[in-house]
């Protein structure tokens, strides 16, 4: 697998190739994101706001160990953390069925785990497999907002996998596990696409349709990315209408750069 040399600005596309940054500011110690082919992971505790209310203070035991379950089980399968808010996670993978691994393992951890006062901790996840840009500031495309939105559908305890990561992941699903096409799906920025659960036979859940984009539902999730993910389609808009009119009005201010950025682990 190539790498470009640390600080390079863009990883190359399509070959698999990775940007490392050492001592960055915004990235804490030595990270190498993969580049090229990636699937990401999103992940969110659902109704996050009702159990901070049940627990109290046994709430930061709840976060200690959704973190500490998921990154191990993530980091397990070769993920790299791209960023954390609260108990939302956002994750990438060189490899789809890593990637799915690595949520079906995630999931049967936190279904195993015994929560303070016996409460129910639910985690959704989406993953969905693009071609991304690489550059100093993380992962740039639409394929971050496409994995974001398939995330903020689905329900606690629920795998959702776009139809690119079920394409790749083929007949190689974890055992145990059964794909379910949930057909195509109205999400925000989005619009149309197919959406697949992986459903883990152990599990009883039999989970409500998918929420749609024109339910205007603020998830947990969604209060967390919505911000971050305007600004971006805003700024991709603005830089492909900027492109088409080059050479024909003077060029305007840049406008802050969206970033994705990894905090630094708690």
């Amino acid at each position: 697998m190539g790498t470009t040399r640390p600080g390079s600005k863009r990883a190359a596309r399509g070959t698999g190739s990775s940007l490392t940054r050492a001592g960055s500011p915004l990235y804490g110690n030595e990270v190498a994101l993969p580049g090229g082919t990636v699937t990401f992971l999103f992940t969110d505790i659902e109704g996050s706001t009702r159990l901070l209310q049940e627990l109290g203070d046994d709430y930061g035991q709840v976060l200690s160990d959704q973190r500490r379950i998921l990154r191990g089980a993530f980091e397990a399968a070769a993920g790299r953390e791209v960023d954390t808010q609260g108990d939302a996670f956002f994750f990438s993978f060189p490899r789809a069925k890593d990637a799915v691994r690595a949520a079906v393992e995630g999931q049967r951890a936190l279904s195993e785990h015994e929560w303070p006062r016996g409460a129910e901790v639910r985690v959704r996840m989406g993953l969905h497999t693009g071609e991304p840009t690489l550059g100093e500031e993380g992962y740039l495309g639409l394929d971050v907002v496409r994995a974001a939105r398939i995330c903020s559908a689905g329900h606690g305890g629920q795998i959702l996998v776009s139809e690119t990561t079920r394409a790749l992941l083929g007949n190689d699903v974890p055992s145990g596990v059964s794909v379910r096409d949930l057909g195509e799906q109205r999400l925000k920025d989005v619009q149309h696409e197919r959406v697949y659960e992986l459903a883990l036979n152990e599990s009883p859940h039999e989970f409500p349709p998918l929420k749609q984009a024109e339910t205007d539902r603020r998830d947990d999730l969604g209060q967390r990315f919505e911000d971050k993910i305007n600004r971006y389609v805003e700024q991709q808009l603005e830089a492909a209408l900027g492109s088409l009119g080059e050479g024909t009005e003077p060029p305007r201010p840049p406008s802050k750069r969206f970033r994705w950025r990894r905090s630094r682990k708690t």
